[in-house]
């Protein structure tokens, strides 16, 4: 039998030694630890499922009541007779057969307790997940920690509450490897009196990350990471923990006249001692070489402990400092990812261009900014990859060299043209060349999802997690991929994630309201979407999971009204596609030829995502329909 559980692993810590000092002592500290686990575990509704040795297995259906009896056990054995007892806790899938039980779930909560000290309780980011809200449980974060046997580094966090044993987290590391060669490069701050400088000192940083990608050996996090922690003073090691660091870059730029001074600091993550520190004074026109120079000697720095080559340094194309500060306020705009951010991004882009025609980045940057619009429906899909394409095939003929402009051909393939072995081989290609730029794990993704490869795509985008974990992109992108493999649970976490850095995030409450809606609780994602369509500030847009919710909730009227909408926007707004919301309504009333009728125009609009979206778990009736197979064949898939 297959089932979601908090599994729990208990184990005494010490005993056979006292086993050979005072076999008497030993044998009444186990009977006690027996008694204490046996009668606390059933007041919170648990099972003890094995006893093995001096430790024991026990499984919850909720992950609350396992962190109760958890800390209330670790208190009871603080009397006398102490007991000295690690705990870990991991919630997963389990497979109970008889009295054996077994998976991946099992697993890893069993190298989560071997992590834990003694008198602690550690718990998985999982649990965390679903204990962070209780008031009544105090939590403190450890970081992410290399376990045998696992693939991925594991996010651990300690119980803090009273009489509850806390380490820092060097006492832990002794126990497991420490990230090794992995490097976050913290924006460097601008010192200068002028807040247009903001945009240079960004631009070190940015040339910075570009540079250290390129050495083998070392893993860099991505600038969305990097970047969150800009204007905070947090702590080095907190840092380290939260993006699973060893090393730290940090510095500052403060221009005056024609000269800058750049001071750049890499820091050891552990115990925050200084391995190595310059300042450069340079004139302003030879900017360029003094960014090259500074990333050359970090990365040899870094190099001195690395085996393997670094692959050859990609000199960026441009030379002028005006074109080079409007790129980088496209970047700025760009990041931000909303439809009116975007278009602004295309302005700072196109000027940066007119500066310097052969800028192959800013002709990458306004390829992949037109394929966002068309891929949002926020343009004519014709219209906007046409011009990604030209874009995209002017930065290559200038450079090839760039990850950036791989990733922007990648994006017409995939969502206007659906070439899918160009758009696979395009990301291969942009992640060789930068194997930080995730945008190309994003992308891939849902390539995976096109192909019907659901797993594929999970495993890509937790791995671009791992590179990236603070990107509210990569964060939304696998909380989708859980809700293509109807992991609901895991995909409201990732919204939740969201809404931590931002509670009025729309993304990441309409991520929240479809995991809600699809796990079966319409009437509570339908407060959500009444959210997401106020937070929209437009009558006529945020209408889809509306329609979806109002349908099934049984409230036709309302959703029918919603349809009448969008259409009107479609009216209103003749540059913008509403297809795959109508389809997505449709589906919600009930009506398979309307919603049939939408997805032949989607494809007729070449609307690029309708590959992935009808792979969503509610279009499982819509690929029930022998029209099903026609639809896929006229995407080529």
């Amino acid at each position: 039998m297959r089932q979601l559980a908090a599994i729990l692993f208990a184990d005494m810590t010490g005993y056979t030694a006292l086993m050979q000092e005072n076999e008497q002592l030993a044998r009444a500290k186990r009977q006690r630890l027996k008694e204490v686990l046996e009668h606390t575990i059933a007041r919170f509704h648990g099972k003890i499922l094995q006893y093995y040795g001096d430790g024991s297995l026990s499984i919850f259906n909720s992950a609350i009541d396992s962190v109760h009896a958890a800390i209330e056990i670790q208190q009871q054995l603080l009397q006398h007779p102490k007991v000295d007892l690690r705990i870990g806790i991991h919630t997963g899938d389990v497979i109970i057969e008889e009295e054996a039980i077994y998976g991946d779930g099992v697993n890893l909560a069993s190298r989560i307790e071997s992590l834990a000290v003694p008198g602690g309780v550690f718990v998985s980011e999982k649990v965390f997940d679903e204990i962070r809200n209780q008031e009544h449980i105090q939590t403190r974060e450890l970081g992410y920690f290399e376990l045998k046997n696992i693939k991925q580094p594991i996010r651990v966090f300690a119980i803090a509450n009273n009489g509850i044993i806390v380490p820092g987290r060097s006492e832990v590391r002794g126990k497991t490897a420490a990230p090794v060669n992995r490097l976050a490069v913290l924006p460097f701050v601008n010192m200068s009196a002028d807040p247009e400088n903001e945009y240079f000192s960004d631009g070190i940083t940015e040339e910075l990350l570009n540079t250290l990608t390129r050495v083998d050996g070392l893993q860099v996090t991505s600038r969305t990471s990097a970047f969150a922690f800009k204007g905070k003073n947090d702590d080095i090691r907190d840092i380290a923990i939260q993006l699973n660091v060893d090393k730290i870059l940090e510095g500052s730029v403060r221009k005056a006249g024609n000269r800058v001074r750049i001071t750049a600091q890499l820091i050891n993550a552990a115990d925050g001692f200084h391995i190595w520190s310059e300042t450069y004074d340079r004139k302003l026109d030879d900017i360029f070489e003094v960014q090259d120079e500074i990333s050359g000697i970090i990365a040899n720095k870094l190099k001195e402990n690395l085996s393997g080559a670094d692959r050859p340094a990609i000199r960026s194309s441009v030379k002028n400092i005006a074109a080079y500060t409007h790129y980088l306020k496209g970047l700025h705009f760009k990041n931000k990812i909303t439809p009116a951010d975007t278009r602004k991004a295309i302005e700072c882009f196109k000027q940066a261009i007119a500066i310097e025609p052969g800028y192959a980045e800013a002709h990458a940057m306004v390829a992949q900014s037109y394929c966002s619009l068309g891929t949002m429906g926020q343009m004519i899909p014709h219209t906007a990859f046409e011009i990604g394409h030209q874009y995209a095939d002017k930065a290559l003929e200038l450079d090839d060299n760039i990850a950036e402009g791989h990733i922007a051909k990648a994006m017409a393939f995939l969502y206007y043209e659906w070439k899918w072995d160009e758009a696979y081989a395009a990301l291969q290609k942009a992640i060789e060349l930068n194997p930080s730029r995730v945008e190309a794990y994003d992308l891939l993704g849902f390539y995976y999802i096109a192909k019907a490869q659901k797993p594929e795509g999970v495993k890509v985008l937790e791995h671009a997690e791992q590179i990236d974990p603070l990107s509210p992109t990569i964060i939304r992108s696998l909380g989708t991929m859980y809700i293509f493999e109807e992991r609901f649970d895991d995909a409201i976490r990732q919204a939740d994630k969201l809404l931590e850095m931002n509670p009025e995030m729309r993304s990441a409450i309409e991520l929240k309201a479809w995991a809600i809606g699809m796990k079966g609780d319409w009437k509570s994602a339908l407060v959500l979407f009444e959210e997401v369509h106020r937070l929209t500030g437009h009558p006529l847009k945020g209408l889809m999971g509306l329609g979806v919710c109002y349908a099934r909730c049984g409230m036709m009227d309302k959703a029918l009204e919603c349809v009448h909408k969008l259409e009107l926007r479609q009216q209103q707004e003749p540059d913008s596609v509403v297809d795959g919301d109508l389809a997505a309504v449709w589906l919600g009333i009930g009506d398979i030829d309307k919603t049939y009728y939408y997805l032949n125009e989607c494809i007729d609009k070449r609307m690029g995502p309708v590959a992935c979206f009808i792979e969503y778990p509610p279009y499982k009736v819509v690929k029930a329909d022998p029209r099903f197979h026609d639809l896929k064949q006229r995407m080529g898939i």
